[in-house]
């Protein structure tokens, strides 16, 4: 068993995507950036299959317009109804919508006002402190059986490489931030490390309920689910199941209210039906167009475009240029394999951004090959005919061959040696217009 502190820091940073989005927001304030994940299912979606696999969640149906939204309400016959807009961003409930209307989530008794709520929010943009300056337009709504919760316990499945598999991670302190839990009472974090050949035990689960504080027959209850909940997880090639809260109602029901999944994309060929409701259509087209050619575009609000190969390396280079006294404009990841044709199409992407003044590419070529980098840029610059000034730095695999390709193309590319020399340029090239 890891100490409190090993347990903590699992906890926080259990996220990857969003860690990244959220350190490219600190760097750089002014940056309006939506937190995603690869992979991004709305919250009746990740609903739907939790119920497919045995958990207990609210009944609910989902409307695309106002009158569908009446008729799920009326079919619900629930004493109290919860509308909630779906969009792939949180803080919904704190939320403005272009209609005026205030909030995301609204609680109704009333069928009737559940269709007037729903005018209010289908078609409308709904703005909340995770979305882009103008809000994101609200297509669906989803309409449930609104339940009492008595008590909110916090519950999540991770994979945790110093465990070398997946870890049950609980706390009876529940619809909070997790995080803060984790800082201030570590104590009430606890853990289960469960063998994936064996799968959880039955006393790793009531051992959790217990430590989540459900007593009585409602311990055996959380117990159960919580065994469902890692069937899911194995079933679907989860990276994280995460539900915040798995609550108790006073008739006795653990619930799952709410939950977020995280995937594992390299198991797509194998979860081709989930992998087929990924909701694209919040992104910018340009992050639809990147992910066609396999490539992870970010935009940001500078005019430096930054043409990288890992994510860990473009926030490196964000964060140079800014120390330089400029500011990215977008950052294009082209991973690890990559061929000549993705080089072409990432800088078509880039020069396509009207904000874009210089391009800086920054490549260290581990499995990428720098020779094919080089290829890929001198026929970029060539047929496109690039008007914006470029700064390259490579390092790696076949580096010495991609600057003898540079070097020999003819084309006003200017070289760098290292990453600040390459952003001190990139910088210098704005700041001349």
């Amino acid at each position: 068993m890891a100490s409190p502190m090993a347990s903590q820091a699992r906890v926080v940073i259990r996220d990857l995507p969003l860690l990244r989005a959220n350190l490219l927001r600190r760097r750089n304030p002014g940056i309006q950036l939506t937190p995603r994940r690869w992979l991004n299912l709305q919250e009746y979606q990740s609903k739907k299959l939790m119920a497919d696999h045995g958990v207990t969640v609210q009944k609910f149906f989902v409307a695309d317009t106002a009158n569908d939204a009446i008729e799920a309400a009326k079919r619900l016959q629930a004493t109290e109804i919860v509308l909630k807009a779906q969009i792939l961003a949180g803080g919904r409930g704190k939320g403005v919508f272009s209609s005026g209307l205030k909030g995301g989530v609204h609680l109704t008794k009333d069928p009737k006002e559940v269709g007037q709520l729903a005018k209010q929010m289908i078609g409308y943009n709904l703005t909340t402190k995770q979305t882009p300056k103008g809000g994101v337009r609200v297509k669906k709504v989803m309409v449930a059986e609104a339940l009492n919760i008595s008590r909110e316990t916090y519950f999540a499945i991770l994979m945790d490489r110093a465990c070398n598999g997946p870890v049950l991670v609980g706390s009876p302190q529940g619809g909070v931030d997790i995080e803060e839990v984790a800082a201030k009472t570590p104590e009430l974090i606890f853990k289960e490390e469960i063998d994936i050949f064996e799968g959880v035990k039955d006393t790793q689960a009531v051992r959790l309920a217990e430590n989540l504080g459900f007593k009585g027959p409602l311990q055996q209850q959380a117990a159960d689910q919580i065994k469902k909940l890692y069937n899911l997880f194995l079933q679907i090639d989860a990276t994280q199941v995460e539900v915040n809260p798995f609550g108790e109602t006073p008739e006795g029901q653990v619930v799952c209210f709410d939950a977020k999944i995280n995937f594992d994309d390299n198991a797509e060929f194998r979860q081709k039906s989930i992998f087929a409701m990924d909701d694209k259509s919040e992104n910018e087209p340009i992050e639809n167009e990147a992910a066609h050619y396999d490539l992870k575009y970010i935009g940001l609000d500078g005019n430096i475009a930054c043409f990288v190969n890992g994510a860990g390396l473009a926030m490196a280079t964000c964060d140079i240029i800014s120390l330089n006294g400029g500011k990215p404009a977008n950052f294009l990841d082209l991973g690890g394999g990559v061929k000549e044709a993705q080089v072409y199409q990432a800088f078509k992407l880039l020069t396509a951004d009207p904000k874009v003044e210089a391009i800086l590419v920054n490549i260290f070529g581990g499995i990428v090959n720098c020779a094919i980098i080089a290829n890929g840029i001198t026929k970029a610059c060539q047929e496109l005919e690039l008007k914006v000034p470029l700064v390259v730095r490579l390092e790696g695999t076949n580096v010495h061959e991609a600057q003898r390709i540079l070097n020999e193309s003819g084309l006003p590319i200017t070289s760098a040696s290292d990453l600040e020399d390459a952003a001190k340029k990139a910088v210098a090239c704005v700041s001349k217009k």
